[in-house]
């Protein structure tokens, strides 16, 4: 893709900052719609809601692309009040975006929407693609209504909906949480160990994204995630072994959700299988640099 103007939502996050590096080592001009006033010399931010449309929307006139990544953070509690904000957040922000691209006069060719494998629920043992139905519970309607929002309002722009896994990376905020707890020989399973963990190497998820706005005929759901998901159990030994501590006994999951609301966080994130896998991707030949959880954590811890 020739350099052009990318406009990023939700760009003050963990992801978002690290597509900011990408998209600019690249040549691309970045414009950040923001809400926090963060800045950084090479990035232009713009003010927006996240809700309604605004004088932001003309930026997307001829822009190359919009990524969009708001949204809360579901490491948290989720009782009724965060909930609804993390449902707003994507849901909102989602129809803003879609509402202004309707209205474009020359919109950019491709919006890459975020949204979770939340989609699928628990999915115990059982393997999921993009082709599988969406699951149940709360993150799987949440992510219904934001995927559903994207197609709210007509228009020309071909649309990716990422469907992200559980982002590594140096900072994120699972890898340091696990990271800290097998430091202090507390790295055990959580619960029975068997739930599935579909992983994704922060790198990666930058090249995906990149390539799904460079790869012209690749459209809707995309799950973002690396091409072997490994049982909790799988991720916690091969933790340790990368950080080098002995085995630790497994955490029942009582004890499990009693530590998740002490920590201020959902249990559920921990407890639930979600095997999921990147058919897409696969069938695109995409080049993951870390297929692997072990060549993934050799290069992260």
């Amino acid at each position: 893709m020739n350099p052009g103007r990318i406009v990023l939502a939700g760009g003050s996050g963990f992801v978002g900052k690290g597509l900011m590096t990408e998209f600019l080592g690249a040549g691309h001009e970045v414009v950040v719609l923001s809400r926090s006033g963060s800045r950084e010399s090479e990035v232009r931010f713009v003010a927006w809601d996240g809700k309604r449309v605004g004088a932001w929307a003309e930026e997307l006139e001829g822009a190359a692309a919009i990524v969009n990544l708001a949204g809360r953070s579901v490491d948290c509690v989720w009782d009724e009040q965060n909930r609804r904000e993390i449902r707003d957040s994507r849901v909102d922000a989602t129809r803003a975006i879609g509402r202004a691209l309707n209205a474009c006069v020359d919109p950019p060719p491709v919006w890459i929407n975020a949204s979770a494998i939340g989609y699928y629920g628990d999915t115990g043992s059982h393997e999921v693609s993009e082709a599988s139905p969406a699951g149940s519970g709360f993150l799987a309607e949440t992510c219904r209504e934001w995927e559903a929002a994207v197609d709210e309002f007509p228009s020309p722009v071909r649309k990716v909906r990422l469907r992200i896994g559980v982002v590594l990376g140096r900072g994120s905020g699972i890898l340091e949480k696990l990271g800290r707890m097998t430091r202090l020989f507390l790295g055990g399973s959580a619960g029975r160990g068997t739930q599935f963990v579909s992983w994704i190497h922060l790198r990666d998820l930058l090249r995906l994204t990149e390539w799904a706005i460079e790869t012209h005929n690749v459209a809707g759901p995309v799950n973002a995630t690396a091409p072997n998901p490994v049982p909790n159990a799988v991720l916690m030994a091969e933790l340790r072994r990368a950080m080098r501590r002995p085995w630790s006994p497994p955490a029942p999951a009582l004890a499990v959700r009693i530590g998740a609301k002490l920590m201020g966080t959902e249990p559920t994130l921990a407890l639930a299988s979600q095997r999921v896998v990147p058919q897409i991707a696969l069938a695109h030949d995409f080049p993951f640099e870390f297929p692997t959880l072990r060549a993934a954590l050799a290069d992260l811890v």
